[in-house]
């Protein structure tokens, strides 16, 4: 059968294809094999640059720009073309080095070939072309789309902020709030994951068969390797993990997968808090005339932005804590079920790009109902008690708590007239009286 949007095993390249085709350039299996040509021609190039004397005139003649263009002029084709080579050598890596040689042979560059991978083992190549993908994908696609999210909520926060809305702790009236005020929390919230984000480092592994360079070292003794590492993987803008074993040890790798599912787990409360939301009537939904709520109901326009939204996140949490969890345990000095779980790190950014769409297109949706905040506090005058407790515990009033207690859970009906009649009753003075008088369900919002 052949593969497409209609035939895929996955929804993220199936139902949701369209969503998420901007990724496929950092997270595909041809993004994996020109981000291994970028590092295996880099590292050639550093080489070249130290210099060793055996590559002494090799990026003459224009060779830095034809080899360069390796990477930067990859096509699927020749993706393809590296995928022929390895049904033969059964080695993914050794598939690009072998391409990459006979590229260079083709340009009569034969006698510096054998200084591809040299001294490497694959997961130098892997474990700095990993990371580069996930910073890539993260910069030019995924925090942009996140970004312009927490952007859409600071504009709802700023033009909502002066509207008073009745705040519910475990579901119960309690003290009033704006509503603007709570969808700023949601962008504090993302705002300072994302500086933690910022601030994480990109982590690379390169140090040879087991991570001490060896095969540098007994090739070259008299040259800093070590140095040269650190050197080049910084130019490459991510930073070396030194010491390691074969493989890059993943634990700041799994810190930013930990930070992108905080980032996640925020927006999968944003989500419950707004179908709640639109649950209480709080907020109607724009209707889109062609769009059938239900199959059954006519009547019917359901929250799917924020229920599709909070079910893609939730399995993006779910792969981000496994490869978070998983990828720092190897046996020894490495086993290989590193290798086939990092092939999906593609796939949680896959389902939060999906949920970010969603998000963004829900709240591009929401009609603020007014009215239905207002009846709310219309009908919860009780919540003002905290107010007048407070007020009367500055005055010294005996047992104001206790008080405002025995009102305001009788059972009965608490309106603007039942707390007024109880202002009435209360010994203190006039001007007390008349301040607790103008608390009121609207403006007790604090700051």
């Amino acid at each position: 059968m052949e593969l497409n949007a209609l035939t895929a095993v996955s929804p993220v390249d199936g139902r949701y294809a369209g969503k998420t085709a901007p990724l496929r350039e950092y997270f595909s299996e041809f993004a994996f094999i020109r981000n291994r040509i970028k590092v295996e021609v880099a590292y050639f190039i550093a080489l070249c640059r130290i210099p060793l004397p055996p590559l002494e005139g090799a990026l003459e003649n224009g060779t830095e720009d034809f080899l360069r263009s390796l990477y930067r002029d990859f096509t699927p084709a020749e993706a393809a073309a590296v995928k022929e080579i390895e049904k033969t050598t059964n080695h993914d890596v050794k598939a690009v080095e072998y391409y990459i040689k006979r590229r260079m042979k083709e340009q009569g560059l034969d006698r510096w070939t054998e200084f591809v991978h040299f001294g490497l083992t694959s997961q130098d190549i892997n474990n700095t072309a990993q990371p580069l993908m996930l910073h890539d994908g993260l910069q030019e696609v995924y925090l942009p789309a996140l970004e312009e999210v927490v952007g859409i909520l600071a504009e709802d926060a700023q033009a909502w902020k002066d509207i008073p809305m009745l705040a519910r702790t475990h579901g119960q009236p309690a003290s009033p709030t704006r509503l603007g005020k709570e969808f700023q929390v949601y962008v504090a919230r993302l705002e300072e994951q994302l500086r933690q984000l910022r601030s994480l480092s990109y982590p690379a592994k390169f140090g040879g068969a087991t991570g001490n360079m060896n095969a540098h070292k007994v090739a070259y003794p008299g040259i800093d390797w070590p140095a040269f590492a650190n050197q080049f993987v910084a130019s490459l803008g991510l930073s070396r993990s030194c010491p390691t074993t074969q493989i890059e040890h993943y634990d700041n790798l799994a810190a930013l997968f930990d930070c992108l599912r905080r980032i996640n787990t925020i927006l999968i409360d944003l989500c419950r808090d707004i179908w709640t939301y639109i649950s209480m009537e709080y907020f109607h939904q724009r209707v889109v005339g062609s769009e059938v709520g239900s199959s059954a109901m006519p009547h019917k326009v359901n929250p799917i932005d924020f229920e599709n939204a909070e079910g893609n996140l939730g399995m993006a949490d779910a792969v981000l804590t496994f490869l978070s969890m998983k990828l720092p345990i190897s046996r020894l000095q490495r086993d290989l079920t590193d290798s086939t779980v990092l092939r999906n790190m593609g796939v949680p950014l896959a389902h939060g790009l999906i949920a970010l769409a969603s998000l963004k297109k829900g709240l591009g949706k929401l009609i603020l109902n007014r009215p239905a905040l207002e009846e709310d506090l219309r009908r919860n005058w009780a919540v003002t008690a905290e107010a007048l407790q407070t007020i009367l515990r500055r005055e010294n009033y005996p047992n104001p708590y206790e008080t405002l207690k025995a009102l305001t859970r009788t059972g009965a009906a608490i309106d603007e007239q039942t707390i007024k009649a109880f202002i009435d009753t209360l010994d203190v003075s006039e001007a007390v009286k008349e301040e607790l008088r103008a608390v009121t369900p609207w403006n007790y919002t604090g700051f």
